[in-house]
């Protein structure tokens, strides 16, 4: 049993964090509605853009990040990969498509865009240095007030 409980402990800690980022655009905007949260919208490359990759791995998977934005926002991510192995289905690539039209029309990656439940824009960062999770979190709270 006692060989059980971490495995046990990393599959719920995994679970949670999968909860952070909805699966659909759709479910991001109501839960943004029912708790009055701003929608965090990360344009990205997964497995072609390294400062996309960057952004995930020094911000994004910070325990800093991810336990703020747990209680503080809605979290989706609007993911472009080129990698034949790693293709969105083609529904969510279809919103992800509609999403870049609209708050990313330059095509800037990555892109972290601050939507207010109506899904209107209340700020933007491009994401060029390494900053600490928590300064990141104040540039996006920055949008918010």
């Amino acid at each position: 049993m006692k060989k059980f409980l971490p495995v046990l402990c990393f599959f719920y800690i995994g679970a949670l964090h999968a909860q952070l980022w909805q699966e659909r655009f759709e479910d991001a905007v109501n839960q943004a509605k029912d708790e009055n949260k701003p929608i965090v919208l990360v344009f990205s490359g997964s497995d072609w853009c390294a400062p996309c990759i960057r952004l995930k791995k020094h911000i994004l998977d910070s325990e800093e990040f991810k336990s703020y934005a747990s209680d503080h926002y809605v979290l989706y991510n609007a993911d472009f990969p080129r990698k034949k192995k790693n293709q969105l289905p083609l529904e969510k690539l279809s919103v992800n498509k509609s999403l870049a039209e609209k708050y990313n029309p330059r095509g800037h990656f990555p892109l972290v865009v601050v939507l207010d439940k109506e899904q209107r824009v209340l700020g933007a960062a491009d994401f060029y240095a390494k900053p600490a999770p928590e300064k990141y979190i104040s540039l996006l709270n920055s949008f918010i007030q």
